[in-house]
């Protein structure tokens, strides 16, 4: 009999959702970015990318590209906020707008794939990938406070979301049967 393995995404999910949650009540004014920062480095960057190097045990290509990366996004947004505080290697908005674009760009491709995993974690993406959107506009348009504020709403919306995929896979394996239901795939085969 095979040892049962843990599902890795419960902690990629838990690393995802807390500090994309966190990362928005600094945007809305509402903590400053000490705890951003500290977060980001620990809970969405490093477990994040362990639990993308577990996913990758799993054999789980989606899963593996996704945890790896978003957590290499949070070690270097901890970096760049690092950076710009110490003066070492400073980035300006538009410097930030092309790094958030290039993720745009990114999330854009996962939110395909995510197509066929499941309705609640398409959302999850459909909610970044606007997010990243809005987050663009904040960097690259006048209105950066407005931009800001979308972005920090939708936001809240996507980590809410993951929190509840990771609730949904968590429960699924305690109970052996779907608690919180995820949808079917908007693609299927």
């Amino acid at each position: 009999m095979a040892e049962k393995l843990g599902n890795p995404a419960v902690v990629g999910l838990a690393g995802f959702g807390g500090t994309t949650l966190l990362l928005q009540f600094h945007n809305l004014g509402w903590c400053g970015i000490g705890p951003v920062v500290w977060v980001g480095l620990i809970f969405g960057g490093i477990m994040q990318m362990i639990a993308g190097f577990q996913e990758h045990k799993t054999g789980n290509n989606f899963g593996y590209c996704a945890f790896s990366s978003y957590g290499a996004f949070w070690i270097s947004l901890g970096f760049i906020y690092i950076g710009n505080f110490y003066g070492i290697y400073k980035a300006s908005t538009a410097d930030v707008g092309c790094f958030l674009f290039m993720w745009t760009i990114y999330t854009f491709i996962m939110w395909i794939g995510s197509m066929r995993t499941n309705s609640m974690l398409a959302f999850v993406f459909l909610f970044l990938l606007a997010g990243f959107v809005f987050l663009d506009l904040a960097h690259f348009t006048p209105s950066k406070d407005l931009w800001t504020n979308v972005a920090g709403w939708d936001l809240i919306i996507c980590a809410l979301l993951a929190w509840y995929v990771m609730a949904h896979n968590i429960f699924l394996d305690l109970w052996g049967k779907d608690i919180l239901p995820a949808g079917k795939p908007w693609i299927s085969k």
